[in-house]
């Protein structure tokens, strides 16, 4: 190799506080973007282009230590951009030391949390890829153990001896999730503004930090989800009652942080399209109310609806299956397209190989289906796809999807030697 293709593949990365060379294209870029299909298509929002649409769910491993994130996420998180993600989510944020799901939980409730996220988004952004993070709140389903401790403890909650706030957990009434939780306080009309404010501040953080997109975490019987649903919510001010008081706080707390954001930022929201209560014979938050919240937010400023379910009750009678959340996504896009309105969707679930999230982001698909997927016409269900437990299992997903569906793709200029010929072996 000459001088001149030597200086032309180590060519320094851009802004970053290390060396690297700079991946043109990005690592998981098809090289032939317009032969490839849907899922290896560049995807732009804003002022923001991801090189694919395989994208890494944000997933809690309580490994922070006062909400501070270490060296440890730049090893865990750095190696999906290595794998070639499109997006890289770090976990869940809490926008205050009470709304984390546990002691050890990430959090960016004050500055001193942001160098380290500068650390983790320079290494994911070295090659090629995008950051994202989640700001949450744990609501009633906080101050509890870990789960790999919690399991070989027999037990959940956090007391003080464990660095918990059992009698300083909050929500929108005060009913737990069950009885090894805690008793939430009711919030306060204060006290939720403050909390909308607390949100707007964390998104403030996030910008410091260098991140590229926010979602607001409005799922998974957290916060959000609780002032949704009608069987956590029984308050009878503005914020309990109606879809539109209930709704009331999550798209408050969208404006704040949309108002703080730049312009050119993308904003997601993560909604649970049902709480799998419908058996239950009393109104619960399902599709159809999924449906109306969809239909507000674009004219907030949310650029992507991120498709999940359950987590609210612990009644809950989920549906496991592949792509589980393809039927809600297509109902909630369907209904959309009716009322004329644009707003892509992201899909998460128990999606764990390539053809699946081929198709799952696929237009007009259904001839070459060879999964089990409920859809209900040839239409794609999402156009981006979440990949949690998949990644952790599998952190060159990316690469080998691309390997299994014959779609050329850039390796990281580091690994090149192990890229492989189209066989069938990966």
């Amino acid at each position: 190799m000459g001088s001149t293709d030597s200086k032309k593949f180590y060519t320094a990365a851009e802004g970053l506080p290390f060396f690297a060379p700079a991946q043109e294209p990005a690592v998981g870029a098809a090289l032939d973007p317009d032969s490839a299909p849907a899922l290896f298509k560049p995807f732009k929002m804003r002022s923001l282009t991801l090189a694919n649409r395989l994208v890494v769910s944000p997933m809690c491993t309580y490994c922070s230590r006062d909400g501070h994130m270490s060296d440890w996420h730049i090893a865990h998180l750095g190696k999906f951009a290595l794998g070639g993600a499109g997006l890289v989510f770090t976990e869940a944020a809490a926008v205050e030391p009470r709304g984390r799901i546990s002691p050890q939980d990430a959090g960016l409730w004050e500055d001193s949390q942001i160098e380290q996220l500068r650390r983790i988004i320079s290494v994911v952004h070295s090659q090629g890829s995008k950051a994202g993070i989640q700001l949450a709140h744990a609501g009633r389903k906080a101050s509890t153990l870990a789960p790999f401790i919690s399991s070989s403890v027999k037990k959940t909650l956090a007391d003080e001896s464990n660095g918990g706030w059992p009698n300083d957990v909050v929500g929108p009434s005060a009913i737990p999730w069950d009885e090894s939780f805690a008793v939430p306080k009711e919030l306060s009309i204060e006290d939720i503004k403050g909390t909308v404010k607390l949100f707007a501040d964390a998104a403030e953080r996030a910008v410091k930090a260098g991140f590229d997109l926010i979602e607001i975490h409005a799922a998974h019987g957290y916060l959000l989800t609780s002032f949704l649903s009608p069987l956590s919510n029984k308050r009878t001010d503005q914020y309990g009652g109606s879809f539109e008081n209930r709704s009331r706080m999550l798209r408050e707390v969208v404006e704040a942080v949309r108002a703080v954001i730049p312009e050119t930022m993308p904003l997601w929201v993560r909604i649970s399209a049902t709480e799998w209560m419908e058996w239950a014979g009393e109104p619960s938050w399902d599709i159809n109310e999924s449906i109306q919240l969809a239909k507000v937010l674009p004219s907030l400023g949310v650029d992507v609806l991120d498709v999940s379910s359950g987590g609210n009750h612990s009644g809950q009678k989920i549906v496991v299956k592949q792509a589980m959340h393809t039927p809600f996504a297509n109902q909630i896009r369907k209904a959309l397209r009716t009322a004329k309105i644009q707003m892509p969707l992201a899909i998460v679930g128990t999606i764990t190989e390539p053809q699946m999230a081929k198709f799952v982001a696929e237009e007009g698909n259904s001839a070459e289906q060879t999964i089990e997927v409920d859809t209900e016409d040839g239409a794609s269900q999402g156009d981006l796809v979440l990949l949690g437990r998949q990644f952790l299992r599998e952190p060159e997903f990316v690469l080998r999807a691309a390997h299994e569906l014959k779609v050329p793709v850039k390796w990281p200029l580091q690994y090149a030697r192990a890229t492989p010929r189209f066989t069938s072996r990966f």
